[in-house]
């Protein structure tokens, strides 16, 4: 199984898996960015996950499709387009969320992981005043 299917399959559903399957796709020297931080190798991403793990009930991925990107100059040889699923512990709501990440593989184990999404979505908008403060403003943007 190449590496871009060994990362589909571990991103099924991340609660199900433990950090050392990060193993399996990531390599030693990982640099891993989200809107969040900047993760730069394979123990600070594992502890990355294990806080997730933590925190989450559920977080699947729905992987719409995944683009093989022309040899270039940039590390990015692969993109995924994604839905993501979470649910946190003690909590009913379900998070949904559309994003984009970029990948970068080389000799099958990815060096390369940035992530593209709407951190408003995911974690702003989920806070009970700020949340209606930032639709609100989404709202009048949008007119």
């Amino acid at each position: 199984m190449e590496v871009i299917q060994r990362f589909c399959k571990i991103y099924t559903d991340i609660c199900k898996i433990s950090t050392e399957d990060l193993n399996e796709i990531y390599s030693q020297n990982i640099v891993f960015i989200d809107p969040i931080t900047t993760h730069r190798g394979l123990d600070a991403v594992k502890s990355y996950f294990s806080n997730l793990l933590e925190q989450a009930d559920t977080c699947k991925f729905n992987i719409a499709d995944i683009l093989e990107c022309a040899p270039s100059k940039c590390n990015v040889t692969h993109i995924a387009n994604w839905t993501m699923t979470l649910t946190l512990k003690g909590s009913d709501r379900v998070i949904t969320l559309d994003g984009t990440t970029q990948l970068g593989v080389k000799d099958d184990i990815i060096i390369f992981h940035k992530d593209y999404y709407d951190l408003g979505e995911m974690v702003y908008e989920h806070v009970p005043l700020l949340g209606f403060v930032i639709k609100k403003i989404k709202g009048r943007l949008a007119k």
